[in-house]
């Protein structure tokens, strides 16, 4: 069964840190686009980043360039979001999701999406 788990969400202060992981079951991640993005109460999903599976090439929202990292272990099917310099306007229910093509911020493109994990960002 294919399945995308995503894990590390939680609540930090402002200016904190948290590291989000996507873990693959099912299937291997080594040939799959992996986006990561995030919905706000009352707002639509948005793209924050993405990761090829060519070249490994990566992509950022500018209202997260410079703070978030993403990066992927092929060995583990695991892709992981390092999130820096949290802010009170990045709480959101973050997700993962896959795609067999490139690296896009459309919602629709992608085909298999983990539950989500929430951060909580204080102030």
């Amino acid at each position: 069964q294919v399945q995308l788990v995503e894990s590390g969400g939680g609540l930090v202060q402002s200016g904190g840190s948290l590291r989000l992981s996507c873990a693959a079951s099912g299937f291997t991640l080594d040939y799959y686009v992996i986006g990561w993005f995030r919905q706000a109460p009352g707002k639509e999903r948005e793209g924050v980043s993405c990761i090829s599976s060519s070249d490994g090439s990566t992509y950022y929202a500018d209202s997260v360039k410079g703070r978030f990292t993403i990066s992927r272990d092929n060995a583990k099917d695991t892709v992981y979001l390092q999130m820096n310099r949290l802010k009170p306007k990045d709480p959101a229910v973050y997700y993962c999701a896959i795609d067999v093509g490139i690296c896009t911020w459309y919602v629709y493109k992608y085909d298999y999406w983990g539950q989500g994990t929430q951060v909580t960002v204080s102030s």
